[in-house]
């Protein structure tokens, strides 16, 4: 397994706490599934980019994303190209491959990763049945899929490459019909807070980075109260961890 950080993921993990609610969750998740593997654990990142999600987790990680080749996908910031492959592998210690590749029509082996992550994608996918067929394929028997996405009982979909937004029981429906075991639950609440936590981050503005870290830190608080899992109002997305048996 990992031995060393490198001087990014020390400076990424010590951040953690000011980091938006959501990646936090997703991070809370992969580490405790990674602690309960048996031995050397493998995770492939579907759509991940850069992987923010997955830095100083003790797995072997695989990102397949699609190639940035597209207007849409430049000025919303998908996919991935050389350049962002080669910026993340000399920042990363963990990560043992980028594929250039469309997950619906994936050649990757059958029962060969412990965890999927996806993080705001299947919104993106036009065939999200084969998807989720897919990702249940990559799975070894016992694996587990993590996912989020918006949160289609209460955010209007206006984003020009979501084709949807699932609300709570259509995601648990099209997951049940690939996995066995599926629980789906509403995250992240919404407000000035969120607002303040979603500004990009810039060493040449620090008062506005230090609001952001504010937000997200105020915004984690809030989200972690009681019942938000079963709020639908108010929350902006939703959090799902289906099992294959």
């Amino acid at each position: 397994m990992l031995t060393r950080y490198t001087t990014y993921e020390i400076a990424r993990k010590g951040l953690e706490p000011f980091l938006p609610p959501l990646y936090r969750k997703v991070r809370t998740k992969l580490v405790k599934e990674v602690r309960s593997s048996k031995g050397d654990c493998s995770i492939l990142d579907v759509g991940g980019r850069k992987s923010p999600y997955t830095i100083g987790v003790q797995a072997r990680v695989t990102v397949i994303d699609l190639p940035r080749e597209t207007e849409i996908q430049n000025s919303l910031n998908l996919g991935i190209n050389d350049a962002i492959v080669e910026k993340v592998k000399a920042r990363r210690s963990n990560i043992d491959e980028f594929i250039f590749g469309d997950m619906t029509r994936s050649e990757l082996p059958s029962n060969s990763f412990d965890l999927v992550v996806s993080v705001e994608v299947l919104e993106h996918v036009e065939e999200d049945e084969r998807f989720v067929a897919e990702v249940r394929r990559v799975l070894k028997p016992g694996g587990r899929f993590i996912m989020t996405t918006p949160n289609g009982d209460f955010v209007v979909n206006r984003n020009p490459d979501h084709k949807r937004h699932y609300k709570r029981q259509q995601l648990s429906d099209l997951l049940s019909r690939s996995f066995e075991s599926v629980d789906v639950e509403y995250a992240v609440l919404g407000g000035r807070y969120r607002k303040l936590g979603l500004r990009s981050w810039s060493a040449r503005r620090p008062l506005w980075t230090l609001s952001s870290a504010v937000g997200n830190v105020v915004n984690s608080i809030q989200s972690s109260r009681p019942g938000i899992e079963n709020q639908p109002h108010g929350t902006h997305h939703l959090f799902a961890v289906a099992r294959k048996s």
